[in-house]
């Protein structure tokens, strides 16, 4: 199955706050904010929604085509991907801007507050789809992770108009489209991926009801944190999905990003819904226990007990022809 992974490649700047947001939030006075919270601790890594999702389903073996733009500092980026089995041949890299930016505090409920900036994504609507489906011989799949807008637009788009099926993923994205965009970016979408937030903002743009949304998705997967995953499908009952029990949260950022490419990995080797977001809730898991978003370590027989355990034996034999080769 040939995936290519539409979305953001950035690096990110991952600073602990040891105390609490929360206690420095004074009602009445939220409107004129002025704060500055002094981390302990920084770590400069590599990110991008669309880099992380790309850097699992190639640890996986599936060698997916990331689509997106990067800035002239993108080399050792780009053999990193390229070392996780990661097609970066599609890759727009800009001649002027940087790769993007993601600045992100945690703080000791591990609240989070982040800053992105966009520098080379705003090019990422430069970029057509056609020529990495020519170059691949064909799309099975393509994931529309948060990007650029008008790049998240154009190519929801094209995917309807050349038949790709496409994977929805406005995430972060959701709090700047209007109700038109919002609607465009998951109309006649083969799946839709949101948080339990994402989805009331979903709704509230779009003016839908969850059936109206269902009557236009595929498959509709929320993630809601400790809570598992709840996937939703027009005519049949709530699938849902208790999450990995976890050892302890070393960095929520990335999460997310792991049980979407663990659902797609179950997905494009044939799996039902059920084993699919098992995977994904198992590898996110990996991601939580580890700072960064793409330097976790695993090997098959590691992911294969946290599927055990949180699963059962059947589970994890169902999933194990699979993961033949370490993540």
């Amino acid at each position: 199955m040939r995936i290519a992974v539409t979305g953001s490649i950035a690096i990110d700047h991952l600073m602990v706050y040891p105390g609490r947001f929360a206690e420095q939030l004074i009602e009445g006075q939220l409107d004129k904010v002025s704060l500055s919270f002094l981390a302990d601790e920084l770590d400069i890594r590599r990110g991008g929604v669309a880099a992380n999702i790309a850097l699992a389903l190639g640890r996986f073996g599936l060698d997916p085509l990331l689509v997106g733009a990067a800035g002239v500092d993108f080399a050792a980026y780009g053999c990193w991907l390229r070392s996780n089995g990661v097609d970066t041949g599609s890759v727009r890299v800009s001649e002027t801007r940087r790769t993007a930016r993601f600045v992100c505090t945690t703080d000791a409920d591990q609240n989070q507050i982040a800053t992105f900036y966009a520098g080379a994504m705003t090019e990422a609507k430069e970029i057509e789809l056609e020529p990495t489906a020519r170059r691949a011989g064909g799309l099975d799949l393509v994931v529309i992770a948060p990007n650029d807008p008008e790049a998240m637009l154009l190519h929801a788009d094209e995917c309807r108009r050349r038949g790709y099926a496409f994977a929805a993923d406005p995430s972060q994205q959701l709090a700047r489209t209007t109700g038109e965009e919002a609607r465009s970016l998951v109309e006649d979408a083969r799946y839709l991926f949101t948080n339990a937030y994402e989805a009331a903002l979903l709704r509230d743009h779009t003016g839908w009801s969850d059936g109206d949304i269902l009557g236009r998705v595929g498959t509709w997967i929320t993630t809601a944190g400790a809570d598992g995953v709840h996937i939703k499908t027009a005519g049949r009952p709530t699938l849902r999905i208790p999450a990995v029990p976890t050892s302890g949260v070393a960095d929520p950022t990335g999460g997310g990003d792991a049980l979407r490419a663990g659902f797609l990995a179950g997905v494009a080797w044939g799996l039902g819904h059920e084993r699919a977001a098992q995977l994904g809730c198992a590898l996110a898991t990996v991601v939580l226990e580890s700072v960064g978003t793409q330097e976790y370590q695993l090997s098959a027989d590691d992911l294969l007990g946290r599927l055990d355990k949180g699963y059962g034996a059947e589970a994890a034999q169902d999933l194990a022809p699979h993961l033949v080769r370490p993540v």
